[in-house]
């Protein structure tokens, strides 16, 4: 059946991981998402993580970048330009993550693209916004964490900062982009015309510190790192285990009380430093101390297991190996393989989210360099060759030749 997004054109011209993923997402969902990379080196993706593949390019790379086309386009040059305006005319939605004021030199920012195509849904990712103090600043995961309090609590009490393993602000922000490019759309559907979507990794990284934040305002005090465990209910962290780690979260009254027979402690239940939530909080540590010589007299596994058979939430600690391994992760196809036309078959993680009716599929593989130029720029009504003009003919004539007017692109209807 028709994907969801079918018929949406989307152009990337960001690079790395926040607006990548957040295309990616787009072109799971079955829109054309055509990535717009510098002639000769692409995407920084390509080079990165220390090492290369077969197709010269990084795991990295080919993991944010399943379900696109890649044209290679210089936007620095005339010839450049001039293409891409054509490419503009056909799209819906474009994201791009350079620095605040690098679009407006290239001339590609909002009010020069809407211009030409009133009803693109443009999409800006950076580090603080287009606008602020911080504004022009570099952005990447790690300063956003920074700047934004994540690092000041993460990591173990007493300790150095710790960042949160998982880059949150960029995937964070890709994903937050791209709820307000979906609801940029939706409402394009009544007003017939675009917007500018401004998203930041350092706005992501403070919109998900709903609880450090929500402890900061009620009680006054700067949240510190608390480890593994949680600011809202105790226990709820990782205990030792005579071979290893595992975590439990009995995280209200119910299961404190099934928490302390699974332990055979039941008089915790009526010591009046533990009797409710907020004592079990204040005296957090006083708890796991009377609990964690109880744990390390079994193994992990008996542990979960015992805890689960009376709907205590408890699970081991995976290393990644062991989570991609394992027999839910497989039967849910959150492991995959896709034929590449450099590597052959690759893994790529499956899709997050599941749709009934329409269920995602890769379409294409991650694009070698450039792989669909030809075939973009002949969906442009213009020779494969365009975008040499002007190396024989000159810019001024590179102009004249591709800045006709467009016939309509075999691709998707005109409006």
């Amino acid at each position: 059946m028709t994907l969801p997004l079918s018929g949406i054109r989307v152009l990337d011209v960001s690079q790395v991981m926040a607006g990548p993923f957040c295309c990616m997402l787009l072109g799971d969902m079955g829109a054309d998402v055509i990535k717009v990379e510098p002639p000769g080196t692409g995407d920084q993706t390509r080079r990165a993580m220390g090492f290369r593949l077969q197709s010269d390019d990084s795991p990295g790379f080919l993991a944010l970048n399943r379900n696109k086309r890649s044209i290679e386009i210089d936007l620095k040059s005339e010839t450049g330009r001039a293409v891409f305006y054509k490419l503009v005319e056909t799209a819906d939605i474009l994201v791009e993550n350079n620095r605040p004021g690098v679009t407006s030199r290239l001339k590609i920012d909002y009010a020069t693209l809407s211009r030409i195509n009133p009803r693109l849904i443009y999409a800006s990712i950076s580090g603080f916004g287009q606008t602020g103090p911080w504004s022009q600043r570099p952005g990447f995961d790690l300063i956003a964490q920074a700047m934004s309090g994540v690092l000041s609590a993460t990591g173990s009490p007493g300790g150095e900062p710790v960042k949160c393993g998982v880059p949150i602000a960029d995937l964070g922000s890709g994903m937050l982009a791209l709820y307000g490019i979906l609801s940029a759309y939706i409402g394009r559907e009544k007003t017939g015309l675009g917007q500018h979507v401004d998203a930041s990794l350092f706005e992501t990284a403070l919109a998900l510190s709903i609880w450090e934040v929500t402890e900061y305002w009620g009680t006054g005090r700067t949240p510190q790192p608390l480890g593994t465990a949680n600011r809202m209910s105790a226990p709820y962290q990782a205990v030792r285990a005579s071979d290893g780690y595992f975590v439990v979260g009995a995280a209200n009254q119910k299961l404190w009380i099934s928490f302390c027979n699974v332990i055979d402690r039941p008089e915790l239940v009526d010591d009046p430093r533990f009797g409710d939530n907020v004592g079990r909080l204040k005296h957090r540590q006083e708890l796991i101390d009377e609990v964690q010589p109880i744990f390390s007299t079994r193994p992990a596994a008996e542990w979960v297991d015992r805890l689960l058979a009376v709907g205590i939430p408890a699970a081991p600690v995976n290393d990644f190996a062991q989570a991609l391994a394992a027999d839910h992760t497989l039967e849910r196809n959150m492991v995959m393989q896709i034929d590449h036309p450099a590597e052959g078959s690759i893994n790529s993680l499956g899709f997050p989210v599941k749709l009934s009716a329409t269920p995602q599929e890769v379409r294409y593989p991650p694009p070698m360099l450039g792989q669909h130029t030809r075939e973009v720029l002949r969906e442009l009504g213009l020779p494969a060759d365009a975008l040499e003009v002007s190396r024989t003919e000159g810019a001024d004539a590179a102009w004249r030749f591709i800045s006709r007017p467009s016939r309509p692109s075999p691709f998707r209807p005109s409006r």
